[in-house]
């Protein structure tokens, strides 16, 4: 009898997609358990000050960084000036305030001429070019607040070099201190683009400067600040381009600076700090940035699409207080978009799931109806501000995707993407969330119940197409059986080991997959033949993780396993394959590449 198969009955889906928390299994022979379905909600109490849910509202870059015609007259990054983020302003009043869009975020340039001179008052701070904004930015702040919306301001992290002067400008309420006092006597460099001196925390100085900047911010009135070029992150790693302190500093100042400021990180930050970005901000992006710096504002294939790679890594982080930024939303203005509608309507879909903070970067002032019609649906708004848990893959990551978060009412949202470059079906699996038999589903962009769907939902989408479900179970919770990677009636081949594993379901994995490493599950039972939903846990540190699974009745399918973020967090997927009645064999064959750590899988006691 296998030592390390556990029959219960319960929701299958649990790391993978945050719809439950798993409870671990004890192993023993044939062993019948039922597992505490746990419902994954936010954090009891009160909600957060800052960022309880994704802020929304509109910032200036992406227009700012398009070559497309007449947006940049005067020289790339041109848009920039008070005329148009006001014109802006009013837009959102008129158009997207009343969906719960309020931030009018002003990014970089704002100190600096059309040809990026850079101006600084008297204490080493970035001081409104008066090209750009002639009446200065507490004027600005201040019509903006008249229209009942919040503003937002940009600062790159560091000392910025034009700043320096020779190290003798003085810093502000500090006597004593100077520029040369709050950086390394080296000079040395930090930030994306190496633009800043990094600061020196190690001298008292260091910090007031700090609390200088956000004094002028918050005196002027704004009320989101983006800290951009932070590190670890923005393609930069080591000590030179750590700005942990940076944040630190940054949070601090702005507790004593008089005013809440939600203060955000960009770009591209590293998921190994992500316990000090959820620590010390309100936000943090995952990736590069989403805009094409081309003739339109994004393309699909050049930032868009690699954020399906990338989110699933951090989809653990998020919470009320500190979201994952998936970067802007370019979905309004069609031709200037640079994308298809199914392009647009997937785009928002996954940012919603995610629950990425929902600011656009388009032409308020030129939405068409359809980009109208997306940003302002109030269902698909209602996904991305809701309590429950951010959406996780619960399928293989090819070009055919499932993802799905478990609600609080018990009901789930799925989303189905196909990222195929030609139209294919998708389908969702009701065994991949936990239960078996017919479902209601609700259709969120067209707003209509579709009504009971048995065991499964398939859609034909197109090109880069997406649907977005509200899911209610009507039938029954699935029974499972589990069966332990690390149980001595498997067979490891090649490289492949047992391992420790804390968190995993029975303290141990096979890990060391890799180059042509497998590992079988021997004696996997069913009672009819079929093809079976069957779940994997799993841990992968890395996003090109991949496996070849299949039965000893040669149904067989590639996997493709998304990013878990580190080492230690297992995930879960679902995949289909052929069983037939009796005993079956099931291997992760790693091929000619690497696979992730397996824990277990389990396996339906009927094919569904």
């Amino acid at each position: 009898m296998p030592q390390s198969r556990t029959s219960r009955t319960g929701l299958v889906l649990a790391v993978a997609a945050g719809l439950i928390a798993a409870a671990p299994l004890s192993s023993g022979r044939a062993q019948a358990a039922t597992t505490t379905t746990v419902t994954q909600t936010s954090t009891t109490g009160a909600p957060p000050a800052l960022a309880a849910t994704p802020y929304m509202g509109w910032s200036s870059w992406s227009m700012q960084s398009s070559s497309y015609p007449g947006l940049n007259p005067n020289g790339s990054y041109s848009y920039l000036t008070e005329a148009n983020v006001l014109k802006q302003a009013d837009a959102l009043a008129t158009k997207l305030k009343p969906y719960g869009y309020d931030y009018v975020n002003i990014d970089a340039g704002w100190w600096m001429d059309d040809a990026w001179n850079e101006g600084f008052d008297q204490y080493g701070r970035q001081a409104p070019n008066p090209g750009r904004f002639p009446d200065g930015m507490k004027a600005v702040a201040n019509r903006i607040h008249a229209l009942g919306l919040k503003a937002g301001i940009y600062l790159p992290v560091g000392l910025e070099k034009g700043a320096y002067g020779g190290g003798r400008t003085p810093i502000w309420n500090a006597p004593g201190c100077t520029t040369a006092d709050v950086v390394y006597p080296d000079l040395r460099t930090t930030n994306g683009w190496d633009s800043s001196y990094k600061l020196n925390f190690g001298n008292p100085c260091t910090q007031k400067y700090v609390d200088s900047q956000a004094q002028l911010i918050a005196g002027w009135g704004y009320d989101f600040l983006k800290l951009d070029g932070v590190g670890p992150g923005s393609d930069k790693s080591g000590d030179q381009y750590n700005n942990v302190p940076d944040v630190a500093a940054w949070q601090q100042a702005i507790a004593t600076a008089g005013r809440p400021v939600h203060l955000e990180l960009s770009w591209k930050l590293d998921r190994d700090y992500a316990a000090q970005w959820k620590q010390y901000s309100n936000g943090w992006r995952i990736d590069t940035d989403v805009e094409c710096y081309c003739g339109t504002l994004v393309t699909w294939d050049n930032s868009v699409k690699v954020r399906w790679n990338e989110a699933p890594a951090w989809s653990d982080v998020a919470g009320p207080g500190g979201w994952n930024d998936l970067d802007s939303l370019d979905v309004g203005n069609g031709a200037m978009d640079g994308i298809t509608p199914a392009e647009r309507q997937s785009y928002l879909t996954f940012w919603a799931v995610n629950k990425s903070p929902l600011f656009s970067g388009d032409d308020l002032t030129q939405l068409d109806g359809y980009g109208l019609s997306l940003l302002t649906n109030r269902e698909v708004i209602g996904v991305d501000q809701n309590s429950s848990p951010v959406a996780r893959p619960v399928s293989t990551m090819g070009d055919q995707q499932v993802w799905a978060a478990r609600n609080a009412d018990g009901s789930y949202t799925v989303a189905l993407f196909n990222l195929a470059a030609a139209p294919e079906p998708v389908t969702a699996y009701w065994a991949a969330l936990g239960f078996h038999g017919n479902a209601s589903v609700r259709d969120l962009w067209n707003h209509q119940e579709l009504g009971d769907y048995r065991d499964r939902i398939t859609e034909a989408l197109p090109a880069h197409g997406s649907r977005l479900f509200t899911v209610r179970p009507g039938g029954s919770p699935l029974a499972t059986t589990a069966y332990e990677a690390e149980s001595p009636d498997n067979t490891l081949t090649g490289t492949a080991a047992v391992f420790a594993c804390a968190t995993c379901s029975g303290g141990k994995k096979v890990g060391n997959l890799y180059q042509g490493a497998t590992l079988r599950f021997n004696d996997v039972t069913v009672k009819q033949a079929g093809i079976y939903t069957i779940t994997v846990d799993y841990i992968s540190g890395s996003s090109d993780r991949t496996a070849r699974v299949y039965s000893g009745t040669g149904s067989g399918t590639s996997l493709a396993f998304p990013d878990t973020g580190d080492w230690n967090t297992v995930h879960r997927i679902s995949f289909q394959l052929g069983l037939k009645a009796g005993t079956n064999t099931i291997t992760f064959d790693s091929g000619s590449w690497y696979s992730p750590d397996i824990d277990r899988i389990d396996v339906p006691q009927a094919a569904v």
